[in-house]
């Protein structure tokens, strides 16, 4: 259906161009596949058009009845061409929106898909392989209002756009820098069934009622546009793809690499497959709110779960143990603990308007400020030994550095350190 193909049909041409010039070029960004696996793909979801308002294959809203733009098998291999997570152009000079494209915000997520798994039921769990990712050949990290110290860094427009290769990636912004490549999807998911959207639906709106961080239903640049667009009847039920949910979704976990397994629940017949938002490399909590993203090639195997536990708090994944290692031979790291300055709010806490946070300097077991401690401490510590500026050395955060949970017990100081690959300076 649409440009996905079956194996018939298009695996010849793509295996001969393939055997003719050692790679093959798709879609408009000029992906390269260079591995054997890739003619061998059962089923290819084909990336084309300008955008992904002109791609049959591109959606970026999650709803039930988000109609299947190709069908696989159990045991068969999937290609999904992706774009970049905002849609945009990407090469060595410019970050900017494909032709057509809607304003940025909008466009988030662009997923190739959905899949229908044939002989797949709702309360199913879908296993899916990831056999390889390909990079695109440009990549971009920006700091965005989302990131975890924002609020540090006002009005800051800084973005760098990256150069990619199998091995590394490197950008003119900070020189000097080598980020290894560690490709995976940031988004992978299935689409949620009518009992779980309602569930979202209902706790996403009491929460922004509540003056919560949430994005709500919006028919900006919403894909499919019958569906969920402006004037389409499921407008206002049309998830966003920004958080995570029950059935996987922007999980952003940098361990979903070549050889791991996810697992997804299925909420409906068929589950509704679709990945995006890859990153090229990204450190565990993208702290700048984006990574390195680029547009890819995945390829990936599918196969049904039967008699499983329900699934009800997010994916499960499994893997060698080795892929949980960080890529480096020498690291540097530093810690954080839940302090603050006397009077200050820490920006996630403000839409509880409590009149005891500010007064306090030492809050409560709170992971999260402990983790932008620990990140404000590693911006200082590169700024100062890595002739870096803090714009840079945010976004190199952003991308590289790993914060990860020291405890959750010694009350009130729960801690969380951040790691920096030390490798990755081999030019300074």
């Amino acid at each position: 259906m649409g440009d996905s193909m079956s194996n018939n049909k298009y695996r010849a041409p793509y295996r001969a161009l393939l055997l003719g010039a050692g790679l093959i070029v798709g879609g408009l960004s000029g992906i390269a596949v260079d591995r054997a696996g890739a003619a061998d793909a059962d089923v290819i979801l084909k990336r084309s058009g300008d955008n992904c308002a002109a791609d049959p294959n591109c959606f970026n809203r999650l709803h039930p009845d988000v109609p299947p733009v190709a069908h696989a098998t159990p045991g068969q291999t999937i290609l999904f061409e992706t774009r970049n997570a905002g849609d945009l152009d990407l090469d060595s000079a410019s970050l900017s929106p494909r032709p057509g494209t809607p304003p940025a915000g909008g466009v988030v997520h662009p997923l190739s898909g959905p899949v229908y798994i044939d002989g797949a039921k709702a309360g199913d769990v879908l296993a899916v392989e990831l056999l390889d990712v390909h990079p695109g050949p440009y990549g971009y990290t920006s700091l965005i209002p989302i990131g975890l110290i924002a609020d540090r860094f006002p009005g800051v427009n800084f973005a760098a756009i990256w150069k990619l290769t199998d091995k590394f990636a490197e950008t003119p912004k900070v020189p000097g820098v080598r980020i290894p490549y560690a490709a995976f999807p940031g988004v992978l998911t299935v689409l949620p069934g009518k009992k779980e959207l309602a569930t979202a639906l209902a706790r996403e709106k009491a929460l922004a009622e509540a003056g919560g961080a949430v994005r709500l239903p919006d028919t900006n640049g919403a894909l499919p546009a019958a569906l969920c667009g402006e004037g389409a009847p499921l407008a206002a039920r049309c998830l966003r793809t920004i958080p995570p949910r029950e059935h996987g979704g922007n999980t952003d976990i940098r361990y979903y690499k070549r050889g791991v397994t996810v697992y997804l629940p299925c909420q409906i017949d068929g589950c509704g497959l679709a990945v995006g938002d890859v990153h090229y490399a990204q450190g565990d909590a993208e702290v700048s709110g984006t990574a390195i993203e680029m547009d890819s090639t995945i390829i990936a195997r599918v196969s049904i779960l039967k008699d499983r536990p329900a699934m009800q708090r997010g994916p499960h994944f499994s893997g060698a143990s080795e892929l949980l290692d960080i890529p480096s031979r020498h690291f540097y790291a530093v810690t954080g603990f839940p302090w603050k300055r006397p009077g200050e709010v820490p920006p996630d806490m403000a839409y509880l308007n409590s009149p005891k946070v500010a007064p306090l300097v030492n809050l409560s077991k709170d992971i999260t400020l402990a983790a932008r401690n620990a990140l404000l401490e590693m911006i200082d510590y590169m700024v100062a030994t890595r002739g870096l500026s803090r714009e840079q050395a945010y976004l190199i955060a952003s991308v590289a550095v790993d914060l990860r949970i020291a405890q959750l017990v010694d009350a009130p100081n729960v801690g969380v350190i951040a790691v920096l690959p030390t490798d990755i300076f081999s030019g300074r």
